[in-house]
């Protein structure tokens, strides 16, 4: 499959690590351009490109970048992809430590990740915003193994979600249906699913147990 990841921090690198691993062709983007990653690059054999070329003809596209930079992501960005591409939304609101205030979400009511789909102007699918990123590279499990972390997994289209929970369950993890897009509050920081390494019971009981209301602690 070809994939784009656009943002090489702790979750992009080690997708980037785990999906060449698999033998997926994988192109890589950050902001500061395909010369800051050489290193990724020389390690795991994927292709540094710019941000736009990322999704250019790529199935799935996973968008690892701060909150506050959702913006800066260029218009057109999807034109060139695959049809029927999947976008997975990997990102967290936090509002005192990084992002600043969006009025949005603070009073709009707007999940994290639909204002992020009105920015980018495509259908998203959250998953992997709760999950410790060393995870992906010491945690994989084989199907079937009794101790095989799940991941709640969020979206409209489900198309692209099921695209998306096959590559999830390639990756080693389990995965939850966590409904719709406007129900992706349940996975965000400060819920009880948020970090949680557990297997599908635990998520999904986790899951029903989360608040819409967002903690003072994350709001700006």
């Amino acid at each position: 499959m070809k994939i784009g990841i656009i943002g090489a921090g702790n979750i992009g690198g080690n997708l980037t690590r785990r999906l060449t691993a698999l033998g997926h062709e994988v192109s890589v983007a950050n902001s500061r351009g395909p010369e800051t990653l050489k290193a990724l690059v020389e390690e795991t054999g994927a292709k540094a490109v710019t941000v736009p070329e990322a999704a250019r003809g790529a199935q799935v596209v996973v968008v690892t970048v701060p909150l506050k930079n959702v913006p800066d992501l260029p218009a057109g960005l999807f034109d060139g992809a695959a049809e029927g591409l999947a976008v997975i939304d990997t990102g967290n609101y936090y509002p005192k430590e990084r992002d600043g205030r969006i009025n949005a979400i603070e009073d709009g009511g707007l999940t994290e990740s639909r204002w992020t789909e009105q920015h980018i102007g495509h259908p998203v699918v959250k998953v992997f915003n709760g999950t410790y990123a060393q995870d992906l590279l010491d945690r994989p499990l084989p199907a079937g193994a009794p101790e095989r972390l799940a991941v709640p997994v969020a979206g409209d289209d489900e198309a692209a979600k099921r695209v998306v929970r096959e590559l999830v369950d390639e990756l080693g993890f389990n995965t939850v249906d966590a409904g719709g897009i406007d129900e992706s509050w349940r996975q965000q920081p400060a819920t009880p699913v948020y970090g949680l390494r557990a297997g599908v019971a635990a998520v999904t009981r986790a899951l029903a147990e989360a608040s819409p209301e967002r903690p003072a602690a994350h709001r700006a």
